[in-house]
């Protein structure tokens, strides 16, 4: 069994990734090394996954590859699942400009890789075609807001440019509503305002490896762990989705990476998510690329679409993995249910336990 180093454990998206790994029939036995640069991160302690971790220099440190590949001869490391966007950006620059990965990897081109790093980035790059909302891009400091006005109309929805989580994202009504949003939210001088969209919040998996298409997958994410501490009630973190069949969906988020390699002339090589939210209509739009896999990882391969196994297969140049094109179906009605720190719950929706009520013979209504 190969050694496998997955970079950022802290988050919740690795620790996916390591339990997809394990959940593998092929590859369960591998020995995991998780990587964090914060020594409070929860994952660099979990000895039931993996066998050694280390606190890391950030990916722009000076020593960062000095450090990484120490790490990864030292371990006898084999392949590795880097996740943390900044880590992502390293890896593909340092291969761009000439240098040479300690291990394996699958990771995109360095041009798409920049581009898909910045929400407006990915925008502008696709904004004449009929796959983004309208959105504006502007500085908290120098907004006119009567400008932003002439090109969105209420309501409209505003968000960091960057990152996860949901970052300082809300759904903006009226201008009162963006002036006290300006009010608070100093973190960040850009941001991105789009046409808001009130439909369902999809998202479709896709898997290249050297210029071919190999496997893809689509859910919908409904509610979000502790929701009720963003103001705009998402947090990045889905607690409750479902895993979908819905080729139509795939087709579109297909179209639009096609363009996205043409535009940035890039390989087709590498793992994205793409995010889209629904219009009242039902119209998928765009809203953003991950070029990794996302917290939800794990539900998918609980319902036979283990991604981790797949790209673990590719990189060790499996003859018997079936590299033909497919698109993973599931069980009609399955959702998944996840909390912070403990495993998926795969179930039919059906199956929801539906709120009691009691008569008032006192008798129990289901």
């Amino acid at each position: 069994m190969p050694n496998i180093l997955i970079s950022g454990v802290g988050g919740p998206t690795p620790r996916s990734i390591a339990r997809s790994i394990k959940h593998s029939d092929i590859f369960g036995g591998s020995a995991l090394f998780g990587t964090d640069v914060n020594p409070l991160a929860h994952g660099l302690y979990e000895n039931q996954l993996y066998q050694d971790t280390c606190v890391v220099v950030h990916a722009d440190a000076e020593d960062y590859w000095d450090f990484i590949e120490n790490f990864v001869s030292s371990n006898k490391i084999i392949y590795a699942l880097v996740h943390p966007e900044q880590e992502v950006l390293e890896w593909a620059r340092f291969k761009k400009e000439g240098g040479h990965w300690p291990c394996k990897s699958l990771i995109p081109d360095y041009d798409l890789t920049k581009v898909l790093a910045d929400k407006r980035s990915t925008t502008a790059l696709l904004e004449d075609t009929e796959y983004v909302p309208n959105s504006y891009s502007f500085n908290t400091a120098l907004l006119d807001i009567e400008e932003l006005e002439s090109r969105i109309a209420y309501p409209f929805w505003v968000r960091f440019p960057n990152g996860s989580s949901g970052v300082g994202s809300y759904k903006i009504n009226k201008r009162s509503d963006l002036e006290h949003w300006l009010a608070i939210n100093r973190t960040s001088e850009n941001y991105i305002a789009s046409t808001y969209l009130p439909g369902r919040n999809l998202a479709v998996k896709l898997l290249y490896y050297n210029g071919q298409l190999i496997r893809a997958a689509s859910g919908e994410r409904v509610n979000y762990i502790m929701a009720k501490l963003a103001p705009s009630g998402i947090t990045g973190n889905t607690s409750f989705g479902r895993l979908l069949n819905e080729p139509k969906l795939v087709q579109c988020a297909l179209d639009i990476m096609e363009l996205l390699f043409a535009r940035t002339n890039s390989n087709r090589h590498g793992f994205f998510t793409l995010d889209f939210k629904e219009n009242a209509a039902g119209k998928p739009y765009l809203t953003e690329v991950n070029c990794r896999m996302v917290a939800f990882n794990y539900s998918f391969a609980m319902a036979g679409a283990n991604f981790s196994e797949d790209i673990i297969s590719l990189l060790s140049e499996d003859e018997s993995f079936d590299r033909t094109y497919k698109m993973y179906e599931f069980d009609k009605d399955l959702i998944f249910l996840r909390d912070v720190d403990d495993t998926p719950i795969l179930m039919k929706e059906k199956d929801l336990k539906q709120k009691n009520a009691v008569e008032s013979n006192g008798t129990l209504k289901v």
